[in-house]
């Protein structure tokens, strides 16, 4: 089997390339370890940026998410018991994000690609990127227990953090940067309506919270939580009660409650990769980078990750130019490493750190308190929220 590019890993970001490089007239097939069903099956992110939105217009696969996406002008910020909202859209002179779960995104992803009755491999295993510092890579794999190779021109590494592609790069060319954060988020999905129309970050005693939400139905909670704590222990009346404690009188007085859908905790790291790219292969997304939650910036960096990576394969292929892959791992980072400051800074900005003490606490509140009560604080933040610009 012969392609151009061959993409492994069918999330988010290697279904998005898959489409726009279809659409740039690239061939391109997709190598994915896991089944359909259960890539469907993460729940992430749904805050995205308006450089996401328009990628995945450009990909044709925005009909839903212009239906039912939620735009959002705005954000709050709760903390000493009181609510300040962040317009967002005032502040960045007209942008805004786009509340839409990656369940969602994947989803219609998928449904364009099988649309287009483009190749999608799943549930292929021992998946193995080769050759790719040479001029003809490959990339192997077995399936019904038979081995199968595809040659291509380059290899798109889309295949997250604990995927093959990063473990297969050189260990001498590439350098890792990682900050492990000392805590948790325990998350519940719920189909209950939101406690808010738009996004709470919460910095309390207790501990961090965010209100967030995938529809006008269905609502998505976080409460910082120990690294020791274990999901079993909390039940959905014990996280409910928990989350009142943590919003203020008003919020608390709307919270509908109910059985949950789904719950988990995540740790939380900052993990980025330098380079990006290992001869003709490139890596995308997490297989990169990762970012702590608080910012929504996961599915973001992935979303621009493949809009900067298929622009490069487009200007290889129709104007026989290497200037955008040669450029394609020094654009991203730059990107990347503001996207990693934000989060880090607002994570750090908004969850109660052990062993920091009371001086950490009064940081916090006088950072808090300058940012709503100042144009520039207020604008630095919304700035990065709602995203920068692709350059």
């Amino acid at each position: 089997m012969r392609t151009q590019v061959a993409i492994i890993g069918a999330g988010p970001a290697g279904l998005l390339l898959g489409q726009l490089l279809y659409k740039a007239g690239i061939d391109n097939i997709i190598i994915e370890q896991r089944s359909a069903d259960y890539v469907l099956g993460r729940i992430r992110a749904g805050v995205l940026e308006q450089v996401t939105v328009d990628l995945l217009k450009q990909a044709g696969a925005d009909k839903r998410m212009n239906e039912e996406g939620l735009p959002h002008d705005g954000i709050e910020l709760l903390f000493k018991g009181q609510r300040h909202r962040i317009n967002l859209h005032d502040l960045t002179g007209g942008k805004r994000v786009m509340v839409y779960g990656q369940t969602e995104v994947t989803r219609d992803l998928m449904a364009v690609r099988a649309e287009e009755g483009l190749t999608t491999v799943y549930e292929a295993s021992n998946v193995q990127p080769v050759d790719f510092e040479s001029a003809k890579p490959k990339v192997r794999y077995e399936k019904d227990g038979q081995v199968h190779e595809i040659e291509c021109d380059f290899i798109a590494g889309c295949d997250g953090f604990h995927g093959i592609c990063r473990a297969s790069a050189p260990q001498d060319k590439i350098k890792t940067f990682e900050k492990v954060y000392p805590f948790g988020w325990l998350g519940l999905l719920s189909d209950t309506p939101p406690v808010s129309h738009e996004l709470i970050y919460a910095n309390t005693e207790r501990g961090f919270a965010l209100c967030s939400q995938r529809s006008a139905t269905r609502s998505r909670y976080y409460l910082q939580v120990p690294l020791t704590d274990k999901v079993e222990d909390w039940s959905d009346e014990a996280f409910w009660e928990e989350l009142k404690k943590r919003l203020d009188p008003e919020a608390r007085a709307n919270l509908v409650t109910g059985p949950s859908l789904e719950k988990s905790i995540a740790p939380l790291r900052s993990f980025v990769t330098e380079p990006m790219r290992f001869g003709r292969m490139f890596l995308a997304g997490d297989a990169a980078h990762i970012v702590p939650p608080t910012g929504a910036k996961g599915l973001n960096l992935a979303a621009s990750d493949v809009g900067y990576l298929s622009q490069a394969f487009a200007e290889y292929y129709k104007d026989n130019s290497e200037a955008g892959i040669d450029r394609y791992s020094e654009q991203c980072l730059r990107r990347v490493w503001k996207a990693e400051r934000f989060s880090w800074w607002m994570t750090s900005m908004l969850h109660n750190f052990p062993n920091e003490g009371e001086f950490n606490t009064k940081v916090q509140e006088a950072e808090l308190d300058y940012i709503v009560n100042s144009v520039a604080g207020s604008t630095s933040l919304a700035e990065n929220y709602v995203g920068l610009p692709l350059v």
